[in-house]
């Protein structure tokens, strides 16, 4: 009996360990964030702006924003912050979605603008190709865990 007790609590002990690198990873490996001013800047020149919300109903404690997001001809920038986690992708989106349910029905058509490597203010340049005009919505999405983290909606 002893033997099978610490059997589990061994298992359970590298459970928690590896949920936990899953967590900590993206945190001690986050490259400096933008600083204010050059996210000011870009806020200033924007063509949008929009709010992260945490009261999304596809949010919770470990997905979710919070911020002021603004949309320029040349990139999105966020004065705010997100939730740690690995893998983010911005997306902007023809509609509105506020759960991974509603994302998931969209995402073909919707365009995937870069990834988001800080989370604590950030800013991913728009390609070229990409006219913020054609979308409504700006989407952070963890594409590993296909996981809704926020959105918001910019027009």
């Amino acid at each position: 009996m002893k033997r099978i007790f610490l059997i589990i609590t061994h298992l359970g002990a590298i459970a928690l360990g590896f949920a936990l690198g899953i967590y900590m990873l993206p945190i001690l490996t986050e490259p400096q964030g933008p600083s204010i001013v050059e996210v000011e800047k870009l806020a200033s020149s924007s063509l949008y702006k929009a709010e992260f919300k945490r009261d999304l109903a596809g949010s919770d404690l470990l997905h979710w924003g919070e911020g002021t997001v603004s949309i320029s001809k040349g990139a999105v920038s966020l004065m705010g912050e997100v939730s740690p986690g690995p893998d983010y992708k911005l997306y902007l989106a023809p509609e509105f979605v506020e759960t991974e349910d509603q994302f998931l029905q969209l995402k073909r058509y919707s365009v995937q603008v870069g990834d988001i490597k800080t989370f604590d203010n950030f800013v991913v340049n728009l390609p070229e190709s990409i006219n913020p005009e054609d979308y409504t919505t700006v989407v952070v999405w963890c594409e590993t865990f296909g996981e809704f983290i926020t959105a918001a909606q910019y027009r």
